[in-house]
């Protein structure tokens, strides 16, 4: 893998100079080095044909530690009626021109996304991205309920994209239930973490209290302090007079502990 950074903000007044940090994976073995480092797959920029991925705060559930939540006991019993199977598929083995998966994701862009941000060009870039290597397919044995772009391999999981059925969403809580559902597959298919995406801001802290095991990215390593996330989460939207570092009551401390 090759790592590169672009400078971006700059504040002189707290000496506080900010660079994104890039990954460039050039084989599919990096993949969990690539995942341990908090890198998540890029799909901004429809230009780029390689493998980018950007530093953040990602979440991820570390299985060992995974055990049922009352709230995911409480949404299986919803769904549990409904007989919904998983069946877990490599990308190459999947008909990604199949009228009704392509319709089936273009109906729940439309109600859910928009495509402002999720054009047809950009799920088409999304779906041929080598990172995404399997579709897990939510149905029973007369209808799909949802669709997850994952990337996996022995060790790993990530929950990419996932498209739903919009009416189950709003009677089943199916997105909950698929996101953990996916969980519970991996659990039970000796997979070591399940990645779940970035964790910033309130909208991310139903994937921070439905889940159990959860660690997260913090720019040194994988923090197990809840409690923490979700006070940074809920300060996301404010404006940080310098990076979290010079905030720091005793910076000794935190740099003997690196």
């Amino acid at each position: 893998m090759k790592i590169f950074l672009s400078e971006n903000t700059v504040d002189y007044k707290s000496y506080t100079f900010n660079y994104a940090k890039y990954c460039v994976m050039e084989s599919m073995s990096e993949l969990t080095d690539v995942y341990e480092q908090g890198f998540l797959p890029y799909s901004g920029d429809l230009r780029i044909n390689k493998e980018i991925f950007y530093l953040a705060r990602s979440l991820r559930v570390d299985v060992e530690r995974f055990v049922d939540s009352s709230e995911n006991r409480r949404v299986n019993r919803t769904v549990e009626p409904l007989g919904i199977e998983v069946e877990v598929i490599a990308k190459a083995d999947f008909n990604l021109q199949n009228a009704d998966f392509q319709a089936f994701c273009e109906k729940y862009i439309n109600e859910r996304i928009g495509e402002d941000n999720m054009s047809t060009e950009r799920l088409k870039y999304i779906l041929e991205r080598e990172a995404g290597t399997h579709i897990l397919r939510f149905h029973n044995a007369e209808q799909d309920f949802g669709y997850v772009l994952g990337v996996m391999n022995g060790d790993m999981l990530h929950y990419w994209f996932a498209f739903f059925d919009t009416e189950y969403m709003r009677t089943h809580s199916l997105g909950k239930w698929i996101m953990w559902r996916s969980i519970r597959w991996a659990a039970d298919n000796g997979k070591k973490h399940v990645y779940l995406g970035t964790a910033y801001k309130s909208s991310a802290l139903y994937k921070i209290r439905d889940h159990k095991g959860l660690a997260f990215f913090d720019g040194k390593g994988w923090n197990t302090d809840v409690n923490t996330l979700k006070d940074w989460c809920k300060s996301d939207e404010e404006t940080m007079p310098s990076d979290r570092f010079k905030q720091l009551a005793d910076p000794n401390k935190f740099l003997e502990n690196m």
